[in-house]
């Protein structure tokens, strides 16, 4: 605590409390940390067998199977990006960014969910063309090469879907591959439409609704990501029941302003808020009981708490002592 002296009538009692625990950290640490191996075993993977889809696909003239190739190629591309945006995130702060580059694995999200929005916009595209140029498909090879990818999707899939749930960035890479496994079901099906009917169409059309489901996933992860990035408060806390909540649960809590809520990650929410003090209440004591009740009733950790009295007509201290 440090005491100034203000002139009267501009003088207000106030506290800035950041309160975040290590214990919070360190998890949302060991979280990241596990997220990192799953995205870099994932993407080796996906990038192993790219290059045997894209044989495949050119020998074999499948839409379905470069559509999925292609996929592949940018989902290593995103796998990537998602392990570079955990590495940023490990780095510490520093005097030009404060909270360091823990929002890097959100911005890795939403570039992911553009992706996937550009994507399945192409292969929609390409199946169009298809359909109205039809191409010779060779059912054999596509059932070969899709079989194998199909089952090398399925262990990347396997390996990420055990991360943590609430990772955007774990998710984006996810459905990345999920959309891979999904591509390699439809090439399946095509090859087997084409193996048993000669019915070209039904490469292109399996691709389309490949590239729907693909084109969901992106608009989610993009908006969920892009939320957050624009300060948007975060799922759960509703500003006006966590103001309301403070005043009828703390005693001495006269009323609550200045409220804004946001979040550094999905993980992390951040909450800034002015508390009025009723006559007599300690604002040290009053502080301290806001910080614990937002941590203990709405899980965040992470709060900078302001504590003026009312006493002039102005709203502020004439005490004039300003404690941080």
């Amino acid at each position: 605590m440090s005491d100034h002296t203000h002139s009267p009538g501009h003088t207000h009692e106030h506290d800035h409390d950041h309160g975040h625990g290590h214990s919070h950290d360190h998890d949302a640490d060991m979280t990241s940390a596990d997220s990192r191996r799953r995205v870099a075993i994932a993407g080796l993977l996906t990038a192993a067998f790219m290059f045997a889809e894209v044989a495949g696909g050119l020998i074999s003239g499948s839409l379905a199977l470069l559509a999925d190739a292609a996929h592949m190629l940018t989902d290593a591309g995103s796998l990537a990006l998602a392990w570079v945006g955990y590495k940023l995130a490990e780095r510490p702060a520093d005097p030009q960014r404060t909270y360091g580059f823990a929002r890097m694995k959100i911005l890795a999200a939403f570039t992911n969910g553009i992706l996937l929005v550009l994507l399945s916009l192409w292969i929609v595209w390409e199946a169009i063309h298809r359909l109205l140029d039809p191409v010779e498909v060779m059912g054999n090879v596509l059932m070969v090469v899709a079989v194998g990818g199909l089952l090398v999707n399925i262990l990347a899939f396997a390996i990420l879907h055990g991360g943590s749930k609430d990772d955007l960035n774990l998710q984006g890479a996810l459905w990345h591959v999920a959309g891979d496994l999904l591509g390699s079901i439809a090439a399946i099906g095509a090859a087997i439409i084409i193996m048993t009917t000669g019915w070209m169409a039904a490469d292109p059309i399996l691709s389309v609704l490949v590239a729907l489901l693909v084109l969901f996933a992106g608009v989610r992860i993009a908006r969920k990501s892009g939320h957050i990035l624009l300060e948007g408060t975060p799922v759960g806390l509703d500003p006006e029941d966590i103001q309301a909540d403070l005043v009828a649960e703390i005693e001495g809590v006269a009323s609550v302003a200045h409220f804004h809520a946001w979040a550094l990650t999905e993980q992390k929410p951040l909450i800034t808020l002015e508390v009025t003090a009723a006559p007599g209440a300690d604002p040290d004591q009053l502080r301290r009981a806001v910080k614990e009740r937002l941590a203990s009733r709405f899980n965040v950790s992470h709060a900078t708490v302001e504590v003026v009295r009312a006493g002039n007509g102005t709203g502020l201290d004439p005490a004039g002592q300003c404690s941080h």
